[in-house]
């Protein structure tokens, strides 16, 4: 029942990020631009492996050459969606990455104004632009690996009949979406000081939650031009999930333990949790 909630639950934090963006169309607007350029970058390259994915699946199966028809065809045309489908499914996530990379100084004042709204912004690291640009740079790659890794097998198992076009599919658009997730909560996250080992351990906290919001986001950004309308919206959703995985430190006193017992934390001392003195 709880994985159930958290599925909702991510879902809803997608619907609210898109939401507030709608609310505040100076944020919106000046998200577009990174992700429209991010896109005309994206629609290139896709295109030009769907004319080059005939010659890769040729080039993947030269054992087949000597195969008697219409084994060679059928095999190869297998591999030519898979191909296609795995560059699509890699194209989902870098995008995301790509997009925040152009656009780092519009999507981190975004993430700010949301946690402003929602009671209070943590201050902002003090590291400079090229850093912070490095950081996200590296980070970005090091998830991206591990969407290639991924990728790689998933696409070894798409061979296997009956279950490599259907359960291989749906496994395929949760590991995107969940990285998806990962690369959206790096804007709030970055900002309370968690690196990409924290970030990834607090999403295998909630992995239900991280799906929830990251699927639905991954099929919505195959749609042409999706991706660049909800991209904005997309981060501010982002950063509200990242309030609930890990909690702004600036929530007073009183709220903290509140909170504290309803959470999968560590237990409470005895005696007086908060105190004004020593």
């Amino acid at each position: 029942m709880t994985r159930v909630r958290d599925l909702a639950a991510g879902f809803g934090y997608l619907v609210k990020g898109q939401r507030w963006v709608s609310r505040n169309t100076r944020w919106w607007v000046s998200g577009l631009l990174p992700a429209l350029i991010t896109l005309v970058l994206y629609v290139a390259v896709l295109v030009l492996l769907g004319f080059w994915a005939d010659d890769i699946a040729v080039w993947m199966t030269p054992f087949a050459n000597d195969w008697d028809a219409p084994w060679p065809g059928l095999l190869r045309g297998v591999v030519t969606a898979l191909v296609f489908l795995g560059g699509l499914l890699f194209a989902v996530v870098s995008f995301a990455a790509v997009t925040l990379l152009v656009g780092q100084f519009f999507y981190d004042a975004l993430a700010e104004q949301v946690d402003e709204t929602e009671g209070g912004a943590p201050p902002a690291p003090e590291v400079s632009l090229w850093r912070e640009l490095w950081i996200a740079a590296w980070d970005s790659v090091l998830v991206l690996g591990r969407v290639a890794l991924y990728g790689a097998v998933l696409f070894l198992l798409g061979f296997l009949p009956f279950v490599g076009q259907t359960v291989i599919p749906v496994i395929g658009f949760c590991v995107s979406g969940y990285f998806l997730t990962a690369e959206l909560t790096a804007v709030a996250l970055q900002r309370r000081g968690v690196d990409l080992a924290g970030r990834l351990a607090l999403l295998r906290g909630r992995r239900m939650l991280s799906i929830g919001f990251g699927v639905p986001l991954a099929l919505l950004f195959l749609v042409p031009l999706a991706a660049v309308f909800l991209m904005p919206g997309a981060v501010a959703g982002a950063t509200l999930l990242a309030r609930d995985l890990l909690p702004p430190e600036e929530c007073e006193p009183d709220q903290d333990a509140e909170e504290l017992p309803a959470r999968p934390s560590a237990p409470a001392p005895p005696g007086p949790v908060f105190t004004k003195e020593g």
